[in-house]
């Protein structure tokens, strides 16, 4: 399991090296062969996704597109308890969703000038979900949810085929739910280069959303570096989260949210920062325990092979730990665990206390699950209504409010030394004092 490690025994280069993610090392690697895939969707459009889709999905596919007969189908085959989940489940993440938008604004910054902020939707948008070895319906709500609210006109959704040569149902009907209708099976980089260009079939996107393994993640950064791509929402890779836990915790607890990170993936990663060696090893024993029941075990098993189990002097080194290492989902499983708030500022999502499980960010609390991995979250926030949003300024002036700023402007053209601003100002100043001579 995880074989405890003492911090402050450790030097610096092995401090270093533990906090590393174990996907750093074949970022390189991957970038030559992610770069080629989106050359060949540029250049083939939907003949490449067609070969790539068959070498990487093993399914061969004679359309791209989602028709309504399989949406219908979708809403047949689901079962009413489930439909029940999905809308309170939305109900739970519009709620909170709907707080965050930001709204217009006018400022008079003085008399005769007036400037505002006009908000808008962004008007095309891709969303990516992942659906290899876990359909995550509940990334569709997470992405759906937010780009209904923002009035965003042209939705996107690609993700990777079945056997049965469609999309999950489950997918498809949370998909259905959210009011999209623009949905293709195509996954991986492949997927996210057909929204980034635009394919004879997929339309192309301005900003791409959603989570994803390495390779997803890699091509979401390189389309967005090419001005004839497309933006990226955040860099959103493989599950991390890392639990702080005191004597006070439940092993029983702290195991399962370990494991609950550690099924998503061979890549995923999780960390126990704990003050008592004791505790860490009550944990060991519960994972062996809870290990063994789940139908992810060997995913899980080997997730944790590249996971860790560290014991610290005191919390303090706990949270400096955590700010290190900026990780996706913070779990403070602390007798005060609201105290050391403050103290934490490089984290996605943090859950306080014993019956906060990292399960309901994920699902339904209302919180967006799509959040910075890689330790991005130093300088990325998780999903919004305002990613799906932008903002414009404007700025109206009269003549008496141009004239009583033109002395200054005057004297920051004349420093940077661009006479052709400071001639904008004098020209239009000149013609008001004509017309009132």
């Amino acid at each position: 399991m995880l074989t405890p490690l003492f911090w402050n025994t450790l030097s610096n280069n092995q401090k270093k090296k533990l906090l590393e993610r174990p996907t750093q090392s074949s970022t390189e690697k991957l970038t030559k062969t992610v770069r080629e895939l989106i050359q060949k969707v540029q250049i083939e459009g939907d003949k490449a996704l067609f070969s790539l889709t068959q070498k990487f999905d093993q399914v061969e596919l004679s359309n791209l597109r989602v028709t309504p007969e399989e949406f219908d189908e979708a809403m047949n085959r689901v079962e009413p308890e489930v439909f029940k989940a999905f809308e309170s489940a939305i109900s739970q993440i519009t709620a909170f969703h709907q707080k965050q938008r930001l709204s217009n604004l006018t400022v008079v910054t003085s008399p005769g000038i007036v400037c505002e902020r006009l908000v808008v939707p962004i008007q095309r948008v891709g969303l990516y979900v992942p659906a290899g070895s876990a359909p995550l319906v509940s990334t569709v709500l997470m992405l759906g949810i937010p780009s209904r609210m923002s009035g965003c006109p042209l939705r996107v959704l690609c993700a990777p085929p079945n056997q049965a040569k469609t999309i999950n149902p489950y997918l498809l009907v949370a998909a259905s739910l959210c009011g999209i209708q623009d949905v293709f099976k195509v996954g991986g980089a492949q997927a996210i280069a057909a929204m980034a260009y635009g394919t004879e079939t997929i339309p192309k996107v301005d900003k791409i959303f959603g989570p994803g393994n390495s390779w997803v993640t890699l091509a979401k950064m390189l389309v967005s570096l090419d001005p004839q791509g497309a933006q990226l929402d955040l860099p959103a890779g493989p599950s991390e989260v890392m639990v702080i836990a005191d004597e006070t915790a439940n092993p029983v607890f702290v195991a399962a949210d370990l494991l609950s990170q550690a099924e998503h993936g061979e890549d995923s990663q999780v960390f126990l920062i704990s003050n008592s060696d004791t505790f860490a090893k009550a944990v060991n024993h519960q994972l062996e325990i809870q290990l063994e029941a789940l139908s992810r075990k060997t995913i899980a098993r080997r997730s944790l092979k590249q996971s860790h189990s560290i014991i610290v002097e005191n919390l303090t080194d706990a949270i400096s730990l955590v700010n290190a290492y900026a990780p996706e989902h913070l779990i403070l499983q602390l007798a005060n665990p609201r105290t050391y708030l403050p103290a934490i500022y490089n984290a996605g999502s943090i859950f306080l206390g014993p019956f906060s499980p990292e399960s309901v960010g994920d699902y339904a609390s209302g919180t967006n699950h799509v959040l910075p991995t890689a330790g991005f979250a130093r300088s990325c926030s998780g999903l919004s209504v305002n990613d799906f949003m932008r903002t414009m300024s404007v700025q109206e002036l009269t003549s008496e409010g141009l004239s009583s700023i033109a002395e200054t402007i005057r004297l920051l053209t004349a420093i940077e030394g661009l006479d052709a601003h400071q001639k904008a100002i004098d020209l239009r100043l000149q013609e008001v004092r004509n017309g009132i001579n």
